[in-house]
């Protein structure tokens, strides 16, 4: 499933956002919606994520530092200890192993963020049977 992550300024409108989203690709096959949790109740957010009919994965601060981004805001970095929020967050909300698809992309007035992530399965996996187990 992709993630769709954001990162965006208390103003930033709802046209905003979308204006990101349509950099990044756009929102087919996009599964969830991303943000710091302190901004799920932004109105432009909850009104992207109401019209995509998509759910919300609030992202804690608390689990930036831990993402590597291959954007990097200094801002951004000395705040939260990572370099894109809208990465951090698709990067975290899709869980590990995760890979960035679309990395941060700007909205065309500035004001928001989003970048696309996704988690990759390992093809290796095997289905284990009792005689697996016994043999």
């Amino acid at each position: 499933m992709k993630v769709a992550g954001f990162g965006f300024r208390r103003a930033a409108s709802l046209a905003s956002l979308r204006c990101a989203l349509a950099a990044a690709g756009g929102a087919q096959g996009i599964g969830i919606l991303a943000t710091l949790a302190p901004k799920i109740c932004s109105p432009a957010f909850m009104a992207l994520a109401e019209e995509l009919g998509l759910p919300i994965c609030p992202i804690g601060a608390d689990m930036l530092p831990s993402l590597t981004t291959p954007t990097v805001s200094d801002r951004i970095m000395r705040r939260f200890g990572t370099g894109s929020i809208a990465e951090a967050t698709a990067l975290a909300a899709a869980g590990q192993g995760a890979s960035l698809l679309v990395s941060r992309v700007l909205s065309s007035d500035g004001m928001a963020t989003a970048a696309i992530a996704e988690r990759t399965v390992p093809d290796t996996a095997k289905n284990v049977t009792q005689k697996d187990i016994t043999a």
